[in-house]
């Protein structure tokens, strides 16, 4: 809970519609969840938060400080969460990622997600549809 002011600065900065504070401490109060960051200097400087349920798991948000991309931090949070979730017991993930963003699309896929379906018009601010993606942990 002590991130949470810096969690929701760069999900402000990562997102056109950031998720609300109150989502977060709802997702931080689950057993269920795990929220990590990485810090530079005692700062954070980007987070990701799964949630695992029976053997699936989701990878809700990955997010790094606009001033510190581009060093392979999202690929280093995204591989942390592929490894939590699996010690769960998770033995497929999914997430969505916005159609027009490449950047996480490109991380993902070179994390082993494919893309198995779409959601018409998921986000707002632009409308756009989400692309559904897996990946196999089994």
């Amino acid at each position: 809970m002590a991130d949470l002011p810096a969690i929701l600065e760069i999900e402000r900065a990562s997102f056109s519609t950031p998720w609300r504070e109150t989502t977060f401490e709802g997702l931080l109060l689950r057993r269920d969840t795990d929220v990590i960051g990485i810090t530079q200097v005692g700062r954070l400087i980007g987070y990701a938060i799964s949630w695992t349920v029976g053997d699936q798991a989701e990878l809700g948000n990955v997010a790094v400080a606009p001033s510190e991309r581009g060093q392979g931090l999202g690929r280093m949070l995204v591989d942390a969460s592929l490894r939590l979730v699996q010690a769960r017991g998770a033995r497929e993930v999914f997430l969505e990622v916005r159609e027009s963003n490449t950047g996480a699309r490109d991380l993902y896929e070179k994390s082993r997600f494919r893309v198995v379906g779409r959601r018409k018009n998921y986000y707002a601010k632009p409308l756009e549809d989400a692309l559904v993606m897996r990946r196999d942990l089994g």
